[in-house]
């Protein structure tokens, strides 16, 4: 079997707080969580570009790549670093979770590919800032916006406090979490739509909603720094009051994150990204026996991506 000529991974993650206020430069708060994509590269004697995944395979020429809507944001990627590109290579791609549950799959693979054709290019591992930089703009390229928060926590690992700017404020925690998918998700770009559309009505009304949040966000990052979990997970209930404000809970959202804030296991829960759909995320683990969703006890995993 072929020896890959650079092998990285990159965590997925998961917002806990900030949504939609981090697109207005407010903080947010995100974690990277111990499923990650891995990207192995080999460098071939063929030009062009094969890419193997759970959602297909892929083959092109370098200089003319076609176009893939599973390979989008690995495409814009090997687009940034073309002309630097030494010769043909394939990439096989390695995921140990579902790209159709909202863990930052999208932000991983984009992490995880920069560092693998940072890293064959220049023969060592990038750094971080750069890292961030290449992949924030494969993000801005393929769907147009993004804060890059969960970029942040792909690079970085653990609980990262984040501005767009970009600002970083790591945190080295790790903790328990319970994530329950709702079994539907919305894009993120018709929720962001949703809330503009909701914002231009009543502007007055989510400029408080963001300035709590940001403050939320401040009151989070000082309860871990003291170890006062107890705090940060009345910060996370306090803020699923902000997203129902928003408009962007769903009635199987709210029964899943009301079952996780009455769950003993459970220090604070709210619904995780942009809403609409996708994932609720608790503090803790819990069984929740009584809940017909998909439920995946994950852990914050202080190790961001990982390169040779």
């Amino acid at each position: 079997m072929a020896i890959p000529t650079v092998t990285t991974s990159a965590p997925g993650s998961l917002m806990l707080l900030g949504e939609h206020a981090v697109l207005y430069g407010h903080r947010a708060l995100v974690c990277a969580i111990n499923r990650r994509i891995r990207v192995h590269l080999f460098e071939s004697s063929k030009s062009g570009v094969t890419i193997h995944s759970a959602l297909g395979s892929y083959q092109s020429p370098l200089d003319n790549l076609l176009d893939h809507p599973s390979f989008r944001f690995v495409l814009q990627a090997i687009k940034q670093h073309r002309n630097q590109i030494p010769a043909g290579f394939e990439l096989k791609i390695e995921s140990e979770f579902s790209a159709d549950i909202g863990f930052g799959s999208s932000a991983a693979v984009t992490v995880a590919t920069h560092a693998a054709l940072m890293c064959w290019i220049n023969t060592k591992a990038p750094k971080q800032k750069d890292l961030f930089s290449q992949s924030l703009k494969t993000v801005h390229a393929v769907q147009g916006r993004g804060s890059g928060a969960d970029l942040a926590a792909s690079v970085l690992g653990g609980i990262v406090g984040y501005r767009s700017g970009p600002e970083f404020q790591p945190l080295d925690i790790s903790l328990p979490l319970t994530a329950v998918y709702c079994g539907y998700k919305k894009p993120t770009s018709e929720v962001i739509q949703r809330v503009e559309q909701l914002s231009a009505v009543d502007p007055e009304k989510y400029e408080r909603i963001y300035s709590e949040v940001d403050l939320s966000v401040e009151e989070a990052i000082v309860s871990l720094k003291s170890t006062d979990l107890p705090l940060f997970g009345r910060v996370l209930n306090q803020n699923q009051q902000r997203m129902d404000e928003m408009g962007v809970n769903t009635p199987e959202l709210q029964e899943i994150v009301t079952a996780l804030q009455r769950d003993p296991q459970i220090l604070g829960a709210k619904i995780s990204g942009s809403g609409m759909g996708d994932c609720a995320v608790g503090i803790g683990h819990a069984t929740l026996s009584e809940l017909d969703y998909p439920i995946y006890h994950l852990e914050i995993t202080p190790i961001g991506c990982e390169c040779p």
